[in-house]
């Protein structure tokens, strides 16, 4: 096996690791916690859990408050993961099918909640007094999150290198030299 190819398996290992994350703690959260019966659990003065059903996407927006809006939203997001699978299985760097399978394991574990229950499970509520930095989450989006954040950070820290036949190429400098 080649080692694009072991990165690809690895790329599609985090994904299933990740959705099985989720659904074990969305499990946690609606079986033995019953957070949709208590609504709060308060675990320290900064972080609880709190029930939330978000019916669209990011800070639910499209939210869809219909069966066909909703299998509209479900197909949309699965057109998404698939191009996020294709891109996964196509990729070489090894930060960016690692960053690609933690996208698509997030994704596939809120569309298996958006077609199952007509909602996304959302629970962590991270706080500061009433302040809060972020909406209410689930591992699923948060997986999501930090894999984006790493593929942009990527690509925003790495240079193409010019080859050779570049007429315009410039020999490479240390970032801060002039």
């Amino acid at each position: 096996m080649t080692l694009a190819a072991r990165r690809r398996l690895a790329g599609l290992a985090i994904a299933a690791l990740v959705l099985v994350a989720d659904k074990l703690v969305k499990w946690l959260m609606i079986g033995p916690l019953r957070l949709a019966e208590v609504q709060v659990i308060d675990l320290t003065s900064f972080f609880g859990l709190r029930w939330a059903q978000n019916y669209g996407v990011s800070f639910s927006l499209l939210s869809a408050s219909t069966s066909e809006s909703r299998w509209l939203l479900v197909g949309l997001t699965a057109v998404i993961a698939l191009g996020v699978l294709v891109w996964l299985l196509r990729e070489k760097a090894c930060a960016e099918v690692a960053a690609l399978g933690m996208v698509l394991g997030g994704a596939l574990g809120n569309i298996h909640d958006r077609a199952t229950l007509g909602y996304v499970v959302d629970y962590a509520d991270l706080h500061f007094g009433q302040f809060r930095p972020f909406q209410i989450f689930n591992l699923a989006d948060a997986a999501i999150s930090i894999g984006v954040v790493i593929i942009l950070a990527r690509s925003f820290l790495s240079r193409e290198k010019r080859g050779p036949d570049d007429a315009d190429a410039q020999p490479a400098r240390a970032p801060f030299e002039s």
